[in-house]
């Protein structure tokens, strides 16, 4: 772990980062990319300095109140969460000042956090985003080592559904010969409707590759899967975007799921849900 100071804390569209680098050791990670110039080594954790402080300064200069995300690009419980608290701090600040959040996770930390989430929602909205990959947990272990396996991820979102706060689930990355398969994701889909969620985001069925992420990714794979990594350079070469040989198949079956569960999965819409504030009450004055 180090500390890095920077001037601001937010992006231009209110997004959070309080971290960079993740301890999750996923082998799949895009956010390894060389493309993200991390001038430090990826599981070396940099904290930025005077977050909260900075966070307070951005929020406050705000006009009107808005959604905050965070999680795109470094997991918001990290392990390091635990002692520093950072994400903790930003929703109290997120609740006290009056704006709405939707987070991004995979780890089941989130539930330390999860009275100050409902309370948020109760006042305007907190969206709860999980990432789901397998259905499997001995094979989550493997692509996703130091994070928490996808039982206690489903845990998460039946925890949410108990409270009344909304959730969204990433689907993927479902990797080419090892997770790409229709069991699978029926498994997963089944898992989203019976935890009642809301959404669910899915750029199709595969993994992308670039510098940076793509050599420890096949790293990892010749220490865990011998002879998949073969397979990937037979089939895709060089690509960034390697779609599973199944994907047409499997989002035929993905849009016929969420259709019958009721649950929303067109990006677009799913990504307007995330970025709409809801004013305090407003659901209540509906009726």
């Amino acid at each position: 772990m180090h500390t890095k100071r920077y001037k601001t804390i937010l992006s231009p569209k209110n997004g959070l980062n309080l971290y960079r680098g993740c301890s999750h050791g996923c082998i799949y990670c895009d956010s390894r990319s060389v493309c993200y110039q991390m001038d430090h080594g990826f599981e070396d954790i940099e904290v930025k300095e005077d977050a909260i402080a900075i966070l307070r300064q951005q929020l406050q200069k705000k006009r009107q109140a808005c959604m905050i995300s965070t999680g795109a690009m470094t997991d918001p419980y990290l392990h390091l969460e635990e002692k520093l608290r950072l994400t903790r701090q930003s929703l109290e600040l997120v609740e006290e000042l009056g704006f709405g959040v939707a987070l991004l996770t995979k780890s089941e930390r989130v539930l330390a956090d999860i009275d100050l989430l409902q309370r948020i929602n109760n006042k305007t909205k907190a969206v709860v985003q999980v990432t789901l990959t397998t259905s499997e947990d001995r094979l989550a272990q493997k692509i996703e080592p130091r994070v928490s396996v996808t039982s206690q991820r489903i845990r998460v979102l039946a925890e949410c559904q108990k409270r009344g706060i909304p959730t969204v689930v990433w689907l993927g990355p479902l990797l080419p010969f090892l997770t790409d398969t229709e069991e699978n994701l029926r498994a997963l889909l089944v898992a989203c409707h019976e935890t009642g969620v809301k959404g669910i985001i899915n750029f199709g069925f595969g993994v992308t590759l670039r510098e940076g992420n793509r050599e420890y990714f096949y790293q990892q794979l010749d220490r865990l899967f011998p002879g998949v990594k073969q397979r990937y350079i037979q089939y895709f070469g060089n690509r960034y975007e390697c779609s599973s040989p199944n994907n047409q198949q499997l989002m035929q079956v993905y849009h016929q799921l969420c259709e019958a569960y009721g649950i929303m999965h067109h990006n677009e819409a799913v990504f307007r849900y995330l970025q709409t504030f809801e004013p305090e009450n407003q659901q209540l004055s509906l009726f």
